[in-house]
């Protein structure tokens, strides 16, 4: 009877989350906007085959596209900003130098140009390659709303992320300035699953001078998991710098899945605002339904569909272009 509660309550929760998730995002977007806009073409199947074949020989692009949506859309919406070459423009901002993933949309948006010149804009094709890739890494297949243009403006000075070493409170209130919720927040930081960093990232913050003291390890950070970080993964020097650090468990790392969330759950997160997510009791107890239940893989869709349409142009507004990598 008890667990019947509990399953109960999940589902209860679930059912107002996705609720809340669902509504919203932009009226002129629409599901199967390119429709018999590109000739026999099916627009969809195009990106999709193309992300398929880069996915066989390149599982790692997942992580990338799901990095580059984010970084896209949080900086002035959903507009390909982030794409656009040049001096001053948003890729050249440094968190934004170790974005990848730039030549898949490339490839996408060259054989889109050829079948049907001008239709098809940049920033949907990284919505549509994103979805396309979390589904070949495991993810639900989900449906994406389609229709946006490309901005004529890319700007460095615009970009503003989360810092790695962010509280669970700055965490929610950056995602709360694009007007997601905590639930939309914790979500996201989901896409870790399939993440990575260096050890750079977590040397000074977790590993040798947690709070700027010298030799401190992070309590929060699991004695095992430090030691074994310390001892072979990323040991106090500077040649360790720039070793890979999963941010999920290795045999998870190319999977999307709540795994994640279970080492939170075990103090194994491995940056600052990941283990910050279960330090906050406002956000651990979304942790623990999503380590602890079956939610995640039909709610991270719907968050990562909310992100997508954050701040878009459509109609007439911004410009469809020719090439990513600059405006027409």
């Amino acid at each position: 009877m008890a667990m019947a509660r509990v399953a109960t309550a999940a589902l209860m929760v679930a059912a107002a989350v996705l609720l809340g998730l669902a509504g919203g995002g932009h009226a002129q977007l629409q599901n199967g906007f390119y429709k018999g806009k590109c000739g026999d073409n099916d627009v969809e199947a195009v990106v999709q085959g193309i992300v398929r074949a880069r996915f066989a020989r390149d599982a790692p692009i997942v992580a990338y596209l799901l990095r580059m949506q984010f970084h896209e859309c949080a900086v002035n919406g959903c507009d390909g900003g982030l794409l656009i070459d040049g001096p001053g423009t948003e890729k050249t901002a440094s968190p934004n130098l170790s974005v990848k993933g730039y030549d898949l949309i490339a490839d996408i948006k060259a054989e889109l140009e050829r079948r049907c010149p001008g239709v098809v804009s940049c920033s949907d094709i990284q919505i549509l390659a994103t979805r396309d890739a979390v589904a070949l890494a495991g993810g639900q297949p989900y449906p994406v709303r389609t229709g946006r243009r490309d901005r004529r403006q890319s700007r460095a000075s615009d970009v503003v992320l989360p810092a790695p070493d962010s509280t669970a409170a700055q965490t929610v209130a950056y995602f709360g300035k694009l007007g997601l919720s905590a639930f939309d927040a914790v979500l996201l930081l989901g896409a870790h699953t399939v993440g990575a960093t260096h050890c750079g990232a977590i040397k000074d913050s977790r590993l040798y001078r947690y709070g700027g003291r010298a030799g401190a390890t992070d309590p929060a950070l699991d004695p095992y998991y430090a030691f074994v970080y310390k001892t072979w993964v990323c040991p106090n020097a500077a040649a360790s710098d720039g070793n890979v650090v999963f941010l999920d468990d290795q045999w998870s790392a190319l999977r999307v899945d709540s795994n994640y969330y279970k080492l939170l759950q075990r103090h194994r997160g491995v940056l600052p605002c990941d283990q910050n997510l279960y330090g906050d009791g406002s956000t651990r107890w979304i942790v623990d339904l999503l380590a602890n239940s079956d939610l995640f893989p039909s709610l991270f869709p719907q968050a990562l569909i909310k992100l997508g349409e954050v701040n878009v142009l459509t109609g007439t507004q911004g410009e469809i272009r020719k090439v990513c990598s600059k405006f027409n």
